[in-house]
């Protein structure tokens, strides 16, 4: 199986974003210059997509509303339920109110401001009313959206002025309106369409579309893209299919996803009773906009890619199952998808290492609770480093200690860390706060690196290598404890781990 090297690029970011503008700007004129796009996937670091599609920039999306900034408003949808179960986003370990509060503050430091922000089916829930004040009070316009009556089978009583009507019109003066929100489910189709509602009601002959990078139209179904797609919404149990309408409509083959073929037929009868038009929309791959295949330009690049990517979505829900978040179910889904791709958890190339770390780590008896922890990490040059737990180190802290230093050409014998520094920590740890384990994490060691670089040259150089982690490719054996997590995240290391916990203990700090 071929390896893609971090370097390699399959997809071309410039060629994408001048196709995409283009196909947006078209819809808008489509519906008289007022088009409500209901914009899916994430806004700003989508890993997900940088990791599929090599050379993809996760923000690219960001770019792409910069360009069309003068003509656009947004609009962040957030739907109450999230934020009363405190749902979290993964790849940050934040709350998606939380989220949207950081996509605020994003968007205003790429120069681009929300128009307002929807709470959609809010019930008065508590939680998401304190999320209502507190937007409010910070001079942010909030608009609570409830369950749409009718939805989905009395389309009669959706388009209506207790359907659609109920819901508080948002102003808007740009001829294209994004609305977007934290994650799945959020409620931005039901906010897109109230507004088309209300707009024909005033006489404006406002449209809707939808922009979703994936699942990927115009490349095969079983492209291992489009797999990954599967792969990453395995928890709402989202699968890919031809589009039958638009098969029966053109004679051609789209693929598109099970949530918007079975909807499509309400959907079409909803824009029909609003709009009019019989033959708007023929098929649900009609309503897209996007045009992220059109930006590939290296098929054996991504393809490679994205099998990876599955095998990352494998080793996420095996951990996210042994820590109680996910169902086995959510876990065999993926495991039949690495069976039709025909890879294995081992493909993935420092999955092998990490283990060897943790045999070698057994054999010298180095470990705490009798647990031994092993890590590897691939460096942008294809090199392999290892680490291993021990009496004063996390796995994790050891390996990426062992990488800086390969990085900064520092010989292994010489200690980036003073023995007073890490003595003083542990005695912290263990007298002082009465830690039960003494042996540092991540973000400890990070802390006690960056004060031995105050006077140790040596610490400094290898310090300012650690820049060069981001964007490596990392596994390791056990389960990280929340300031080993906190540690790689910020580094922006893409880790992988085996569903074991690295303690025996139940309660983690």
């Amino acid at each position: 199986m071929r390896m893609v090297r971090m370097k390699e690029t399959g997809f071309d970011n410039e060629k994408y974003l001048n196709q995409q503008k283009n196909s947006i700007l078209e819809r808008v004129k489509l519906f008289n210059n007022k088009l409500y796009l209901e914009f899916g996937g994430k806004l700003m670091y989508d890993y997900h997509a940088a990791r599929v599609l090599p050379g993809y920039d996760p923000n690219v999306k960001m770019r792409l509303l910069q360009m069309l900034a003068d003509r656009a408003d947004i609009i962040l949808c957030i739907f109450a339920g999230d934020i009363e179960r405190k749902k979290v986003r993964a790849d940050f370990g934040i709350t998606y109110d939380a989220d949207a509060l950081k996509l605020i503050d994003d968007l205003r430091d790429w120069g681009i401001n929300i128009l307002a922000v929807v709470i959609t089916r809010y019930e008065n829930q508590p939680a998401a009313s304190i999320f209502k004040n507190k937007l409010e009070r910070q001079n942010i316009r909030v608009y609570t959206h409830r369950y749409t009556k009718g939805y989905p089978t009395d389309v009669d009583l959706v388009v209506s002025d207790e359907g659609y009507g109920a819901n508080d019109y948002i102003e808007t003066t740009s001829p294209l309106v994004v609305v977007t929100g934290p994650g799945p489910g959020s409620g931005k189709m039901a906010t897109c369409l109230s507004q088309v509602y209300h707009d024909h009601k005033r006489g404006v002959g406002s449209g809707y579309a939808k922009f979703e990078t994936f699942p990927i139209w115009n490349i095969p179904l079983k492209h291992p893209v489009n797999i990954a797609y599967e792969a990453a919404t395995a928890d709402i149990g989202d699968f890919n299919l031809i589009d039958p309408f638009h098969q029966e409509a053109y004679g051609e083959i789209a693929i598109n996803y099970n949530r918007d073929v079975e909807t499509f037929p309400v959907l079409r009868r909803i824009l029909e009773r609003i709009i009019g038009s019989k033959n708007l929309y023929r098929s649900p791959t009609d309503m897209g906009v996007n045009r992220a295949g059109f930006g590939i330009v290296d098929d054996g690049i991504v393809r490679e890619a994205a099998r990876q990517e599955v095998i990352r979505r494998y080793f996420r829900y095996s951990c996210e199952y042994a820590i109680g978040f996910a169902s086995r179910e959510t876990v065999q889904r993926v495991e039949l998808l690495m069976d039709e791709l025909a890879i294995k958890p081992e493909a993935r190339i420092v999955v092998v290492p990490a283990r060897n770390a943790a045999l070698e780590a057994r054999e010298q008896g180095k470990g705490k609770d009798g647990i031994f922890c092993g890590a590897a990490i691939e460096l942008q040059d294809g090199s392999i480093v290892t680490g291993k737990n021990s009496g004063l180190f996390h796995a994790s802290p050891s390996l990426i200690l062992n990488a800086i230093k390969k990085l900064a050409e520092i010989p292994d014998r010489i200690h980036l860390l003073s023995p007073q520094i890490i003595e003083s920590i542990k005695k912290m740890k263990g007298d002082v706060l009465g830690a039960k384990s003494v042996s540092l994490d991540l973000e400890e060691t990070l802390i006690a690196l960056s004060i031995c670089a105050a006077t140790n040259p040596t610490a400094l150089a290898a310090m300012e290598k650690l820049t060069e982690l981001a964007g490596c490719e990392m596994h390791m054996t056990h389960i990280p404890t929340p300031g080993d997590e906190a540690g790689l995240r910020k580094l922006g290391i893409n880790v992988t781990t085996e569903p074991y916990f690295s303690s025996t203990c139940l309660f983690i700090v």
